[in-house]
């Protein structure tokens, strides 16, 4: 016996001849490699499709592995140098870095090349990575680096009688590495690798370990210039217990132009805290492209969110004070502090008595937004997302830095013996930023995985045309209108409206209205409308409260990052925590911990960048 189908065909019926359709051949296609399927009668499908899984998981743990030994490795001839171990120059660390570089350019040339080959092909996007905000953060970012590169071109010219030939190698090739690399983010951040995924690994690892030793490289000479400083400015004070001797690289040869080498060196270490952030930025970008190699994403629609300044001028005027109010503080604490001990004393305390109001006001507006929160019924968006996860991990784990040099403050407080006026500052300072990163990083989290309704505007009117009479087209009055969640229809006579409500009366079979049974219609509207207003005025006061808190605290972040990168650091120059934990395990722990939380800061304001987006 057969079936008739809908169209006139004759369907063979009985599940033995039933034939598949083309969209559930697209879904068996489209179905994750991992999952597990029920027993079929072939028998085996589930096990050959899990023995496909191993070499490619065994491919993501041999790579990772790969990537920490280059880490490792790297990492111990720095500190090798940075102790002046016997038989180890720096030319020795700038040659492995160089050596990484062309490796990593070779690599992301030949994908380059393979992807040009395929283009033609349809090639799998994470719509979440590499956003275009983000892309351009890297891109400003360097474009700075590549005029650092250029200052240290200048500054080997000027010195190259005595310096090694790799420390004019050096800048060229990152200045070509950076060139090629902010071009493959640019086209090939949103790529999910589907072939050559063994060696695709190993290729996106090197390049993720590469641009974290770069940054640990620029990090370490970023500190050295910084503590050099600081014992200038403490041997300038009187203290006469700093017996280490200043760590000075400087070439022992004269410069062809001492003018332009002096103004070199010195623009060099300003242009740092920009190569360093560059650097982070590009290695977690390229760790989210490692992550979604050979995944399965589901193709779904992802609307692009844009930036809008409506609703968020408040905010982004108080940031604004902030922002500037920070640059004029940091000036008058680098002119101030190392003059004489009375003024930098009042450095000390006018930087703790302005970041301890700023602390204040940014708690504040991140209670009141995870308040909102609480008062709205939404769930979380549990989705598997590599890019969104990595945002997180960032946070907690670069907040660890700050939360660490916040103890080792309080700890000293309690610990030391005598207390100069300004420890009363410092000590609300120190609980103010181990309080605002956690609450701030509550919200952040919190923002980044909450499903987000759809604003009334991006709703739009649905209108459904029936024949009748024969040929003529109208609009059916026994359809409703979709439009911004009210039901009716904007139709000539045949809707009735109540302060801005619309009401569709029904049809009795004539093509009029049936005024009777419309009445209770009539007397309904009203009230409906308000409480409708109610809500969606409640809801829009809600979302412009959370869009001034993000853009209030964006701008808070940018500010509190300037400081720390250009030199502003009490952890140094208060000099408590050096009488009581000494001066070289402070000095240290500072050294490992600051850049964890200066890149807190440039992180926190990129991700509040995107909750203000899809606010």
């Amino acid at each position: 016996m057969v079936a008739e189908r809908p169209g006139g065909e004759a369907a063979p019926k009985g599940p033995k001849s039933r034939a598949k359709a083309p969209d559930e051949w697209e879904l068996e296609k489209a179905a994750p490699e991992g999952a597990s399927q029920p027993p079929s009668g072939g028998g085996g499908r589930p096990a050959a499709r899990a023995s496909r899984d191993y070499p490619q998981k065994n491919a993501e743990i041999l790579s990772s592995q790969y990537g920490l030994n280059l880490f490792l490795a790297g990492l111990v001839l720095m500190f090798a140098w940075a102790v002046h171990a016997a038989g180890l120059a720096k030319s020795a660390v700038l040659a492995y870095l160089v050596t990484l570089m062309l490796l990593q350019l070779v690599w992301m040339a030949w994908y380059v090349c393979r992807r040009y080959t395929q283009k033609r092909l349809i090639q799998d996007k994470d719509t979440h990575a590499g956003a275009r905000w983000l892309k351009c953060g890297i891109t400003l970012f360097a474009m700075i680096t590549l005029i650092m590169d250029s200052f240290k071109i200048g500054y080997f010219v000027g010195y190259s009688d005595c310096l090694s030939i790799t420390e004019g190698i050096f800048p060229v090739t990152h200045a070509v590495h950076t060139l090629v690399q902010v071009y493959f983010l640019w086209c090939y951040a949103k790529d999910i690798i589907q072939s050559f995924k063994t060696l695709e690994r190993f290729g996106v690892i090197h390049s993720v370990f590469t641009n974290l030793l770069l940054w640990t490289n620029a990090v370490l000479a970023e500190s050295k210039h910084q503590l050099n400083e600081h014992k200038e400015r403490l041997i300038t004070l009187g203290f006469g217990n700093i017996s280490i001797e200043l760590d000075d690289h400087a070439p022992q040869c004269n410069c062809t132009t001492a003018s332009l080498c002096s103004i070199f060196s010195q623009g060099i270490y300003y242009l740092y805290p920009f190569n360093i952030e560059y650097h982070i930025l590009a290695s977690t970008v390229l760790y989210v492209l490692w992550k979604n190699i050979g995944r399965n994403v589901e193709h779904l629609q992802h609307h692009k969110i844009p930036f809008r300044f409506q609703g968020k001028t408040l905010g982004t005027i108080l940031g604004m004070m902030v922002f500037a109010t920070t640059i004029a503080i940091v000036v008058v604490y680098l002119i101030q502090i190392g003059r004489t001990k009375l003024k930098s004393e009042i450095a000390l305390m006018m930087f703790y008595l302005y970041a301890i109001i700023v602390l204040t006001l940014m708690c504040a507006a991140g209670i009141v937004a995870l308040v909102i929160y609480r008062l709205e019924d939404r769930s979380l968006d549990v989705s598997k997302n590599p890019a969104r996860k990595l945002d997180g991990d960032l946070l907690v784990g670069t907040a660890s830095g700050s939360w660490l040099l916040s103890w080792g403050s309080i700890l000293a407080i309690i610990c030391a013996e005598t207390h100069p006026s300004y420890t009363w500052y410092n000590l609300p300072y120190s609980i103010l930023v181990i309080i605002e990163k956690y609450v701030q990083n509550l919200f952040i989290i919190e923002s980044i995985h909450r499903e987000h309704e759809k604003s009334h505007d991006d709703i739009k009117t649905l209108r459904i045309l029936t024949v009748s009479n024969g040929s003529t087209l109208s609009p059916a009055p026994s359809y409703k209108e979709i439009y911004n969640g009210i039901n009716g229809i904007h139709n000539g006579d045949l809707s009735y409206k109540f302060n801005g409500s619309v009401c569709l009366p029904e049809s009795n079979g004539t093509g009029s209205p049936d005024e009777e049974k419309s009445e209770p219609c009539k007397a309904d509207a009203p009230s409906a409308s308000g409480s409708s207003r109610y809500r969606r005025n409640f809801t829009v006061n809600k979302r412009r409260i959370l869009k001034n808190v993000a853009a209030f605290l964006f701008l808070c972040n940018l500010s509190l990052w300037i400081p720390p990168a250009f030199g502003c650091r009490p952890e140094y120059d208060n000099g408590l925590e050096e009488m009581v934990f000494g001066f070289e395990p402070w000095i240290i722990i500072v050294n490992l911990a600051m850049p964890f939380s200066i890149f807190y800061r440039m992180h926190s304001a990129a991700s509040l960048f995107e909750v203000s987006c899809i606010t």
